[in-house]
């Protein structure tokens, strides 16, 4: 019996269809789910001490960066983002900027002492089903979503929010995994008070 063996053109043409196949087969939420969020650091500040009581984040919108960097206080951050000016001020419950527009309050947020405070703010968004590495920070991770659902996991469970809500971070060294939860693009702001003599991020796993 005579057998014939295929060509290199051949084999080469098989391999090309199984790598379509393959990939066709993959549906476009398993791909998401391989995607890395995107973080992108926006403006910090270190502080020596932070206002006494209970801790929330005011979130203001100016009508320009110039305007919004006059008004921004000991605890205050200003930065342009998604084509807005914002301010954002760690201070009490309630509390105003002259000439700037509340848009939200966040908190109150978690409780920290440490001998300096770091406050940053980062820009972080993905396509459905991207998400961190499990990691902690020596502080609290405050959110406001601009666009899409973000969703946060850690030992206490999952939580989301929408456009336009926020959530307020846990507690120092929590470990958790965050990620883009809704049916579209995640854009979100992330607001941070963490100790600055630590690092800033480390590795950790959920229970």
């Amino acid at each position: 019996m005579v057998t014939h063996q295929p060509s290199r053109r051949g084999r080469a043409l098989f391999a090309a269809l199984s790598l379509v196949g393959y990939v066709l087969l993959l549906s476009p939420a398993v791909i998401a789910a391989e995607a890395k969020l995107d973080v992108k650091p926006v403006t910090e500040k270190k502080v020596s001490e932070l206002p006494a009581g209970p801790l929330y984040w005011r979130v203001e919108n100016f009508p320009s960066l110039t305007q919004a960097q006059a008004a921004a206080g000991p605890t205050s951050l200003a930065a342009d983002i998604a084509g807005k000016s914002w301010l954002f001020t760690l201070g009490n419950k309630g509390g105003s900027t002259r000439g700037g527009t509340e848009i939200t309050e966040i908190g109150p947020i978690a409780p920290i002492t440490a001998p300096e405070y770091l406050l940053r703010i980062n820009r972080a968004g993905g396509p459905p089903g991207a998400k961190t590495v499990i990691h902690s920070h020596p502080g609290s991770e405050a959110f406001y979503v601009l666009a899409g659902r973000v969703g946060q996991t850690t030992p206490r469970g999952t939580a989301y929010a929408d456009a336009g809500q926020t959530m307020a971070g846990q507690g120092p060294g929590t470990p958790m995994e965050v990620f883009s939860a809704g049916s579209t693009d995640l854009d979100q702001i992330v607001l941070f008070v963490v100790d600055a003599t630590k690092p800033f991020s480390t590795a950790a796993k959920v229970p």
